[in-house]
């Protein structure tokens, strides 16, 4: 078997980059593969191997990361990898997909002798950055358990939790994802109610943050909010935007209502047309600042 010091990491954005990043830090040695040659470049001074290929990133390598934007993009890097299998392989899928799309991958994987684990991840980029994620992985427990033995997580994510059969980790993103599109776009309204009423926004975020209102999604956005600042970006509304279409067409097959989120959504939506498309999605503060007549 391949050293479990080999990882490889297939798409290098926001979370993939810091995963990278970290795992090299930590010690592993790391390839990476992304069909943005910048964004291997990027990494070139931070440990991290560039590849050609999804199927060279994974060569040599015993467990392999994807992160990636779109089910399309899911589907060619199996199709890569499947072309090139790798028996023993443990590939753990972090992005946020339908659940379908990730079995789909696990069973073409396992048809070439390779694992899949669905393992999505809480947290945002800049949470990423300094290894302050939560992992939910789910799926083949012997094969969580070899990445655990290997020390994987603690290389990239401060918490862990092992969710069972495969899948359940997508269903507990679901649910933290709904908690931040809402959150956020609560914070949002808090903030621009506050500075419309006269107070300064920085001390909304000083003293909101040490009571009982407080969240995490506060915490983290509410001063780009404070200060009409949404760049670097730590997720982007098309991220946003993607994972609670998935969110809202998962509750929707379960019979479950969503009246906030799909309050939220076309929020969102509106920050993306006014151009904040490239920047945090803390810029849906600035939909509603322009609603309430702040500058």
């Amino acid at each position: 078997m391949a050293d479990p010091k080999n990882v490889a990491v297939i798409g290098l954005g926001l979370m993939g980059g810091a995963i990278a990043r970290n795992l090299a830090a930590a010690g592993f040695a790391v390839s990476g593969f992304d069909v943005d040659a910048s964004k291997m470049e990027a990494l070139a001074g931070d440990g991290v191997r560039r590849s050609n290929s999804a199927a060279g990133a994974v060569g040599g390598a015993q467990i392999a990361f994807t992160s990636l934007p779109s089910v399309e993009a899911l589907d060619d890097t199996v199709g890569q990898l499947v072309a090139s299998p790798q028996p023993g392989l443990i590939v753990l899928e972090v992005s946020t997909f339908p659940i379908a799309a990730k079995e789909a991958a696990r069973d073409r994987l396992a048809a070439a002798g390779m694992t899949m684990l669905d393992c999505p991840l809480s947290g945002t980029g800049a949470q990423a950055v300094v290894k302050d994620l939560a992992v939910y992985a789910s799926g083949d427990e012997a094969a969580f358990g070899r990445c655990r033995n290997a020390g994987l997580f603690e290389g990239f994510a401060r918490v862990t939790h092992y969710l069972g059969a495969f899948g359940n980790g997508s269903r507990m993103k679901y649910v933290a994802n709904l908690l931040v599109s809402v959150h956020n776009v609560v914070a949002a309204e808090a903030i621009v109610l506050g500075t419309k009423a006269g107070l300064d926004p920085e001390r909304i975020i000083e003293v909101i943050s040490s009571g009982a209102a407080n969240s995490r999604i506060f915490e983290l956005r509410g001063p780009m909010m404070a200060k009409g600042v949404y760049t670097p970006a730590t997720a982007t509304m098309h991220v946003l935007q993607k994972d609670s279409a998935i969110i809202a067409e998962f509750a929707r097959s379960l019979g479950v209502a969503t009246p906030t989120l799909d309050a939220a959504a076309p929020l969102y939506d509106e920050a993306e047309h006014a151009g904040y498309a490239a920047e945090d999605v803390a810029a849906v503060h600035a939909v509603l600042a322009r609603k309430a007549g702040l500058k």
